[in-house]
């Protein structure tokens, strides 16, 4: 019987069997729990499980892409029993023993998602079609990763999404089958305000440069609610293509706007290139409104900031971890990380380990790699020792509870990596929400479909 064999027709010879076994009257065994648990996209039954890592190494977040690439290549190492074993033995509570996963040694594919969705969707297809990936994991824009969770919700592959934060990841476009750990622009919103408007006032005015993609959007919402709740007002918005590169047209109209705040709502490359071009327009040098003209950047990266160099300095923004915080597990992860590459590890590298991690973790504790199991192992999971506090991955929405970072540009760094400092940690409760405010639906779990 060919029905689950793998490849592109899987799913229309098993529903073609499916019709004729119903035309026969006969119940259809196939769909009990039992066979369904058997049965499933990639189901792995050689001594290895495959994992597909979606990465943009190419595009305008390409160097978080290679971060996290780094940092998926050392979760496999120590899942595998290989090196020293990095957070397995600092994840509270944990089923993992640093000998695969499942009895099963953890091997990889990648594509280059190019940081354009389209490219990651057809990525995300190819490995799970061809290669046999059992998860896929990855990402560096929510554009991307709204794509592929899409995807594997249709194929039945769950999706640990990597840096996302746009609301909507686990908002209006959540999935069943996708989890995020990286935090979302509605916390840095509600985390950041408080401390811009205490270090710069409550009467002032906000320019926004955004993105123009799903991320932009909703850091670009989540920012003016919280400013102008605080008393902040919103002069103008204006959305500047991925990649732009040359953000001059878009800087030149703040000028003379009135504007004594610019809000870039920029990532990756295009953060430090609209950054340092604002510096050069002499915008830190001027003074708008009788005040101190102000940057804010709500969403940083050490790799943008230490690409950005001393136009990063004093300047407030949010992180989902920082290398230089000194809880077990950060130390140890720095550590290893370091070790491996030579380098601090990123944001970016610091959740794509951890959902690699988070992912074989549920699968041992399911006890099989059955999807809807590994789902019921994930939603509600409280853990700790990860780097970022007692974590909750909320069954809600599938989003990640935990502490913020609001960070800013060091001024007097002691080296090339020191370029952040963490200036309030902001407990999980207060950046807690009600998932009811971004709507979606997760969909359905059960059965898991055969791809």
């Amino acid at each position: 019987m060919t029905v689950f064999k793998r490849g592109p027709s899987r799913r229309r010879v098993l529903q073609t069997g499916l019709a004729g076994i119903l035309a026969t009257g006969v119940a259809p065994l196939i769909l009990s729990r039992g066979a369904w648990a058997q049965e499933f996209c990639n189901n792995p039954t050689g001594d290895t499980v495959t994992f597909g890592l979606n990465l943009p190494l190419t595009g305008a977040y390409a160097e978080e892409g290679a971060d996290e690439q780094k940092a998926y290549q050392l979760a496999i190492q120590h899942l595998n029993g290989e090196g020293d074993g990095g957070l397995i033995s600092v994840l509270t509570p944990t089923a993992l023993k640093g000998n695969g996963v499942l009895g099963k040694k953890v091997a990889f594919v990648t594509s280059d998602s190019q940081t354009k969705a389209d490219v990651a969707r057809a990525g995300a297809t190819r490995m799970i079609e061809r290669d046999g990936a059992i998860m896929v994991s990855g990402g560096s824009s929510s554009a991307e990763a709204v794509a592929v969770q899409g995807l594997c919700q249709e194929m039945g592959v769950i999706f640990m999404a990597g840096l996302t934060h746009s609301n909507d990841t686990t908002g209006k476009d959540k999935k069943r089958y996708g989890f995020r750990h990286f935090f979302n622009a509605y916390q840095s919103g509600i985390g950041l305000a408080p401390a811009i408007v205490k270090a710069y006032g409550a009467d002032r005015r906000a320019y926004h440069l955004t993105a123009d993609y799903t991320w932009g959007w909703t850091q670009e919402e989540s920012m003016k609610a919280a400013t102008e709740e605080l008393g902040w007002e919103t002069v103008q918005a204006v959305r500047t293509p991925l990649g732009a590169g040359d953000f001059s047209q878009f800087l030149t109209p703040v000028l003379n706007s009135g504007a004594d705040v610019l809000i870039l709502n920029h990532y990756g490359n295009d953060m430090v290139n609209s950054l340092t071009q604002a510096v050069q327009f002499g915008m830190r040098d001027r003074q708008t409104n009788g005040k101190n003209f102000e940057i804010v950047v709500p969403l940083f990266s050490e790799l943008m900031a230490k690409g950005a160099g001393a136009n990063i300095k004093g300047i407030y923004g949010t992180s989902n971890w920082h290398w230089n915080l000194q809880d077990p597990g950060t130390i140890a992860f720095t550590k290893s990380f370091g070790a491996a590459y030579g380098a601090p590890p990123s944001q970016a590298a610091h959740t794509a380990y951890v959902q690699a991690l988070l992912y074989a973790d549920a699968c041992e504790r399911a006890g099989t790699f059955y999807p809807p199991e590994v789902i019921k192992a994930l939603e509600g999971f409280e853990f700790d020792g990860m780097g970022n506090g007692p974590t909750l991955y909320r069954a809600e929405d599938h989003q990640c509870i935990k502490n913020v970072l609001v960070v800013q540009g060091n001024e007097s760094p002691t080296s090339e990596y020191d370029v952040l400092n963490v200036v309030q940690e902001i407990p999980r409760d207060a950046v807690a929400y009600d998932p009811a405010i971004f709507g979606g639906d997760l969909g359905p779990a059960e059965p898991a479909p055969i791809c």
